[in-house]
């Protein structure tokens, strides 16, 4: 099963109104297991960056003048992704500029359902809890320490860590944003885990503690839960 984990840096919140995609990351994983496969682009968006889009990327004018328009690379970024189910962030805000400008070089649109939006799936898994990518690191233990600015590589490289323990944990030879190097796309036979360096918190709050001893109490002495209590 072929995956591409994706981020995109823009000069703002709006296609519709002049603003253009500054870069695309992405990283490929089959299996859940990272290729070595990476597709990075810095765009010339055609426009002058505001501050405030500066200021979250470091993508300055001076910098993209001589990169390409994304006319220039629309296809090829179209056959890196191919028809693999795209991992994004907050999936609608980058399908929305892919798709603007795919639109604008009459280029096929990105299907909506082509993409697993792992914002929605931190909120299913953790309903009122931060769902930032920042966030989802501390809460899994994974280093962005270097994620001192946004970039759209070095955020697909986290976000595929991120991702990978959303839907389940880790696998043993991922190890992409922390380690600075692509893992190998399978595992040794004589891998065994190790223990995390900083444990995980409790995931039960000390309300639903009580609650489930109440509960035990109320099915009396001999109630199963007893016997592995």
């Amino acid at each position: 099963m072929r995956e591409i984990v994706l981020d995109t840096e823009t000069t703002g919140f709006d296609p519709g109104a002049g603003d253009r995609i500054v870069e695309i990351g992405a990283v490929e994983l089959n299996r859940h297991i990272p290729t070595g496969r990476t597709y990075h682009q810095y765009i010339n968006p055609d426009r002058a960056m505001p501050d405030e889009a500066f200021q979250v990327h470091g993508l300055g004018d001076d910098f993209l003048r001589d990169k390409p328009k994304f006319a220039a690379i629309g296809q090829a970024f179209l056959d890196f992704i191919g028809d693999a189910k795209l991992v994004i962030h907050n999936a609608a805000f980058d399908i929305k500029f892919l798709n603007a400008e795919l639109g604008w070089m009459k280029l096929p649109a990105i299907p909506w359902d082509q993409a697993i939006d792992t914002l929605e799936i931190a909120r299913r898994k953790f309903p009122g809890s931060p769902a930032s990518l920042d966030a989802l690191c501390r809460r899994f233990n994974i280093d962005n320490s270097s994620r001192t600015l946004h970039g759209a590589l070095l955020d697909s490289e986290i976000l595929a860590e991120v991702y990978l323990e959303l839907i389940g944990g880790r696998q043993p030879d991922f190890a992409l944003a922390s380690s600075g190097r692509t893992a190998s796309a399978g595992a040794s036979d004589d891998w065994r885990p190790t223990p995390r360096s900083v444990p995980l918190a409790p995931r039960l709050s000390d309300a639903e503690k009580k609650a489930h001893a109440a509960f035990v109490d109320s099915m009396g002495d001999d109630a199963l839960w007893r016997k592995f209590s």
